[in-house]
C-alpha cells in the first residue's frame, strides 16, 4: 500500500507541477514574453499572495511526505490534489495560446525537471527524500524558472523570429505598389483600423493587420498568412509597451502614411515617462517619407503641441485651423450624427450607429485618410453609416431590458472620461460598472481618483469591482459628493451585473461597462 501511494504522490504532485507551470507560461504569455514586465507583474501581484496561494499545498505536501507513514502519505496526496485544484485552468478572457514557443518553453521546463531529478537520483540511500526535496524546489522556483527558460531559449527564438521578418519583408519587397498606412496611438488605433479598412474598402483591396496583431510579429504573421498579390493597401496597427517599438514595425513595413490617434499615459510601467510614450508614438512619423503625409489628432494635447517635419493633416472635433474637423455632435441611443469640413471647408452630414466624442473622432481620422487617399467626402457617407463598434469599445448593443455601453477593453484616463461624457448624455438611470485602470505606475491612484471625481455628477450609481483595487475612484466619488449608498462595491464582474438587477428600476438603465481587467490582473 505504502509504494502505490508513493505513486499516487508522485502523480499528483507532477501534475500539479504541470497545471502550475502553465499557469505561470500563461502570464508571461500575457506580458508579452517580456522578462521585465513580467518581474513587475510578479511584484504587484506576491504582494496579494496570489502565487503563494497556488503553491502553498505544494508546500505542505513535501514535509508530510519525508515523515513517511501511510497516514502523512494520504494527506500528502490530498495536499496534491488541491495543488491541482487551485491551479486548475480557468476561463480566461484571453486564454493561453499554444504557440510553438510556449510549446518549446514547456519542453525546456521539463528538461529542467528532468536534469533535476536525475542529479537527485544520484546522491546515494537517500535519493527519494532528496528527490521530493528537488521537486519542491524547483516548483517554488518555477515564477522566477521561466525567465530562466526564456533566457536558455533566446538565441533559438531570436533566430526562429529572423527567419519570420525576413521572409515578411521579402514579401513586401515583391508589391512596391502597395500603399502601407501605419496606425499608432495610446488609444483608438484599433478603432481607427477598422473604421478605416471599412471605408477604403469600397474602393480598394484592403488588408489590415487583425485583432490585436500589434507587435512586430503579429505584423509578420498578417504578412506571411494573408498578404495576397492583389492588395492594393496594407493597414498595419502598431502597438508598443517600451521604447524603438514602433520603429521596428516601421523598418519592417516601411509605412506611406502615418496615423497618430492619441498620446497619454498607457503603459507607464515600462515606459517610465510620458515623453518616452510622445517619443515612441511620433517614431511612425519620423518613418514617413517626404512624399507621405503623417495625420495627427490635434485635439490631444500631447499630439498638437508636438512638433515634426512632414507634410502634417490635421483632425478632431474641438480647435481652429483643423484640415478635417468634425462638429455639430448630437448622440442618441440609436448612435450619432455629425458634421465634417473637408481640407477645401465645404460640409458633410455624417450618421453613425456608434455613440461617444471619441467614437467620432476616431471616425473623423479614418475619414480624412480616406478621403486623402482618393474617395470622395460624399462616397464616405453610405459606409459611415455602415460602421460597426469594435467590440468592447464603447460598443452600443441591449442587454435584455439594457442599454449597454460596453467600452471593457484596457481602459485609460482620457477614454475613461470621454466614455463618462456618453453616459451623462442619456436620460435613463445611468450605471457605472468598473475595476478602474491599471498599468499607471506611480500615478496609478492619482489617475484613478481622478476619474473618481469626475464621474460623480456622470452616473447615478457607481458599481466598482475589487475593494482595494478601486479604493482610488471611491476616493474620488466620495471627494465629489457622490451618494454613498449609490456607490456599490464588490469582488467580481458577475457580482456587478447581478447588481445592476438589484438597484431599483426608477426608468429604464443604461450601462457603461468600463475596463475588463486582463487575466494578469483579474
Amino acid at each position: 500500500m505504502y509504494i502505490a501511494l508513493t505513486i499516487i504522490w508522485f502523480a499528483t504532485y507532477l501534475t500539479g507541477v504541470v497545471l502550475y507551470e502553465i499557469y505561470i507560461v500563461h502570464m508571461f504569455q500575457q506580458n508579452s514574453y517580456k522578462p521585465r514586465e513580467y518581474a513587475e507583474w510578479m511584484r504587484v501581484h506576491s504582494n496579494v499572495g496570489r502565487l503563494l496561494g497556488k503553491s502553498i499545498y505544494a508546500v505542505i505536501s513535501i514535509p508530510l511526505i519525508l515523515i513517511g507513514n501511510v497516514g502523512c502519505l494520504i494527506a500528502a496526496c490530498i495536499m496534491n490534489v488541491m495543488t491541482m485544484l487551485v491551479n486548475k485552468p480557468r476561463p480566461a478572457k484571453k486564454p493561453l495560446v499554444y504557440t510553438k514557443r510556449v510549446k518549446r518553453m514547456l519542453i525546456t521546463t521539463a528538461i529542467i525537471y528532468a536534469f533535476g531529478m536525475a542529479v537527485s537520483f544520484g546522491v546515494g540511500q537517500y535519493r527519494l527524500r532528496v528527490c521530493e526535496n528537488m521537486l519542491l524546489i524547483l516548483f517554488l522556483l518555477q515564477p522566477f524558472l521561466v525567465l530562466l527558460v526564456n533566457l536558455i531559449n533566446k538565441p533559438i527564438e531570436q533566430g526562429i523570429d529572423r527567419y519570420y521578418i525576413n521572409d515578411a519583408a521579402r514579401i513586401l519587397r515583391d508589391m512596391p505598389d502597395l500603399k502601407i498606412v501605419g496606425v499608432t496611438g495610446s488609444y483608438g488605433k484599433t478603432s481607427v483600423k477598422y473604421f478605416l479598412s471599412t471605408l477604403l474598402s469600397g474602393q480598394f483591396n484592403v488588408l489590415h493587420t487583425p485583432g490585436n496583431y500589434n507587435t512586430t510579429l503579429g505584423v509578420v504573421r498578417t504578412i506571411r498568412e494573408q498578404m495576397k498579390p492583389y492588395h492594393e493597401i496594407f493597414i498595419c496597427e502598431m502597438g508598443a509597451r517600451e521604447v524603438g517599438d514602433i520603429k521596428e514595425i516601421c523598418d519592417l513595413v516601411h509605412p506611406d502614411y502615418g496615423i497618430i490617434t492619441s498620446i497619454g499615459p498607457q503603459h507607464l510601467q515600462s515606459f517610465h515617462t510620458i515623453d518616452n510614450i510622445i517619443g515612441t508614438k511620433f517614431e511612425l512619423a519620423d518613418a514617413v517619407p517626404a512624399s507621405g503625409k503623417v495625420f495627427l489628432n490635434y485635439d490631444n494635447e500631447y499630439i498638437r503641441t508636438h512638433r515634426i517635419d512632414k507634410n502634417i493633416v490635421s483632425y478632431g472635433t474641438t480647435g481652429e485651423g483643423l484640415i478635417f474637423k468634425a462638429y455639430d455632435i448630437s448622440v442618441t441611443p440609436q448612435g450619432s450624427v455629425f458634421k465634417m469640413k473637408d481640407e477645401k471647408g465645404d460640409a458633410y452630414e455624417f450618421h453613425t450607429r456608434l455613440v461617444g466624442n471619441h467614437n467620432v473622432q476616431n471616425i473623423a481620422g479614418a475619414i480624412a485618410v480616406a478621403h486623402t487617399l482618393g474617395i470622395p467626402m460624399e462616397k464616405l457617407r453610405y459606409p459611415v453609416k455602415q460602421l460597426e463598434s469594435v467590440e468592447h469599445r464603447l460598443q452600443l448593443r441591449k442587454q435584455g431590458n439594457w442599454i449597454v455601453l460596453d467600452d471593457a477593453y484596457n481602459s485609460n484616463k482620457n477614454g475613461f472620461k470621454a466614455a463618462l461624457d456618453t453616459l451623462a448624455m442619456f436620460k435613463e438611470l445611468r450605471i457605472l460598472m468598473t475595476p478602474g485602470m491599471v498599468e499607471l505606475g506611480d500615478k496609478q491612484y492619482e489617475e484613478n481618483k481622478e476619474v473618481g471625481v469626475y464621474a460623480a455628477d456622470k452616473c447615478d450609481y457607481a458599481i466598482l469591482v475589487g475593494k482595494e483595487q478601486t479604493k482610488p475612484i471611491q476616493d474620488g466619488l466620495a471627494e465629489a459628493g457622490f451618494a454613498h449608498n449609490r456607490m456599490i462595491v464588490v469582488d467580481t464582474l458577475q457580482e456587478a451585473l447581478q447588481m445592476v438587477n438589484a438597484i431599483p428600476n426608477e426608468r429604464q438603465k443604461v450601462v457603461l461597462i468600463e475596463n475588463d481587467l486582463p487575466d494578469n490582473y483579474a
